[in-house]
């Protein structure tokens, strides 16, 4: 998409989410511009589906407005610029009491949406580890590519280059942990950073605690997490009684000196024990259940995108890759996507005189295939109701097939966190070779498909469904997700 559509997409997008004076928070992730609202009635919603870069909205905390990888990072600045070059032509508030109560508004507003305080801190979690996607994503693959290599024996002036910036962010990634976890949490981030240098200092292998000797990066990220979040509450605690005019000197130090004891002995050795048993005991899982635990993942894993909660897994993922490389945990979940694709598909043929859910499909199933699922969730099986149980029940299948090779003993999983589907053959790697992880994980891919286009088919709608749902329609906008659930889809159907 180049920068004139980029922006073509924003310009369409603002004045249909209330103008630049109802926007008070911009953010973006892997698929969906989340944008703060003053009033969300002033959102024209039908409209905002019909443009054609959208595939789909969904309410929680921010508004947040599907736009697809890749497309949502290109339009987000533009959107911003947009919004920026709209409040400087606008009038602004006269006095800071104004201000002041506007923003005790929208912080009113939004603790009354906000459901419970354990999802709110699950959130706050995935916000400290979002961020670090794309370079885990990137070095991922460069490791990768130089396992590859390797293999082959080609190149290898290159490969340790590539080692190097394969390895170099996940050498350091406690620091970065750490650094959004202070600001996340409302410390300064570069203590956080600081903090957290200290697991991965190599230094530390001189030191004893609890009668071991430390090693470098024990604890890893869940340790990092920790040691940032007690520097947070101690910089806070000095904030409120150091005196002003020893603020700069004493704040600082205080709270690396105090975070950074608690920290070399205490957390480190229970951080890196809970680290350990997390990985112990998801090998463990697979090793003995996998069949069942893969069937289980893989069918509750919809939920939990659907709810948002998925992200709380972020953390253990990481943990998991920290160990081993990899993380056994992602390959199984992916499977969801597929039982996804093949509901989908299901539906396109089941209705073929529903013009408007069909280019909904149409248009959503690349973005399907390559593990994106909001459009076809939001977009398709979730306002239908029963191809949504269905689409789970494939994603069960795919995932028992994953698992039980696993139980096997072709143990695998993906380098990095963030795609799935097709996206995630690239950043397979796993005990038993490319070639066996790679068909252990495109039969699971298969399985889903397959079961969750027959689970659809067969079982997927009621007879009163189809005769509501097979009619005559006009197919939305191209490219459009939103569009098809304007149509006959848009209502949701009783499962």
């Amino acid at each position: 998409m180049s920068t004139d559509k980029n922006r073509a997409t924003a310009a369409a997008i603002l004045p249909l989410v209330g103008g630049p004076d109802n926007i008070t928070s911009i953010a973006h992730c892997m698929t969906r511009l989340r944008i703060g609202l003053r009033d969300r009635t002033l959102v024209q919603e039908e409209a905002l589906k019909a443009v054609p870069a959208v595939m789909g909205v969904v309410e929680d905390d921010t508004y947040q407005i599907v736009l697809g990888p890749g497309s949502v990072a290109r339009v987000t600045p533009e959107f911003e610029a947009l919004v920026e070059e709209g409040r400087s032509a606008a009038p602004k508030p006269v006095t800071a009491e104004e201000l002041a109560a506007q923003g005790a508004a929208l912080k009113d507003a939004r603790k009354a949406k906000n459901s419970t305080p354990f999802k709110l801190f699950l959130r706050r979690i995935a916000n400290i580890f979002v961020p670090l996607i794309p370079a885990l994503i990137g070095c991922g693959i460069l490791a990768g590519l130089n396992g590859l290599l390797t293999n082959l024996g080609w190149l290898p002036a290159l490969v340790p280059a590539l080692a190097a910036m394969a390895s170099g962010f996940m050498s350091l990634i406690a620091v970065f942990v750490g650094y959004n976890t202070a600001k996340e949490f409302g410390g300064t981030a570069i203590l956080g950073g600081a903090v957290a240098a200290i697991i991965v200092f190599p230094g530390v292998a001189k030191i004893d605690a609890f009668g071991q000797q430390l090693s470098p990066g024990q604890g890893g990220v869940l340790g990092a997490l920790a040691a940032a979040l007690l520097a947070v509450q101690v910089e806070k605690w000095c904030r409120k009684w150091v005196p002003e005019a020893l603020d700069v000197l004493v704040t600082p130090t205080l709270t690396v000196l105090v975070s950074g004891l608690v920290t070399l002995f205490g957390l480190m050795f229970v951080a890196g024990e809970v680290s350990t048993a997390i990985g112990t005991f998801a090998n463990w899982l697979l090793a003995t259940g996998g069949a069942f635990a893969g069937l289980v993942l893989g069918g509750l894993f919809l939920p939990l995108v659907m709810l948002g909660l998925h992200q709380a897994l972020i953390p253990i993922h990481t943990t998991l890759i920290e160990q081993s490389g990899y993380t056994v945990l992602l390959p199984i979940l992916a499977m969801a996507g597929a039982g996804q694709v093949g509901a989908a598909i299901a539906v396109y043929l089941r209705l073929p005189r529903n013009g408007s859910l069909r280019a909904t499909i149409k248009s959503a199933l690349p973005a399907g295939f390559l593990g994106v699922g909001e459009p076809l969730i939001y977009g398709v099986s979730l306002p239908l109701g029963r191809p949504f149980i269905t689409a789970c029940a494939g994603g069960a299948a795919g995932g028992a097939f994953v698992g039980l090779c696993n139980q096997l003993g072709v143990s695998f999983g993906s380098t990095a966190i963030g795609p799935s589907g097709w996206a995630l053959f690239p950043l397979l790697d796993g005990s038993a070779g490319m070639g066996v992880t790679v068909a252990v994980y495109a039969g699971g891919l298969a399985t889903g498909y397959l079961v969750g286009f027959a689970a659809t088919y067969f079982f997927g709608f009621t007879r009163q469904m189809l005769e509501d749902l097979n009619t005559d329609a006009e197919p939305g906008p191209a490219g459009g997700a939103g569009a098809g659930a304007a149509g006959p889809a848009k209502e949701p159907v009783p499962a």
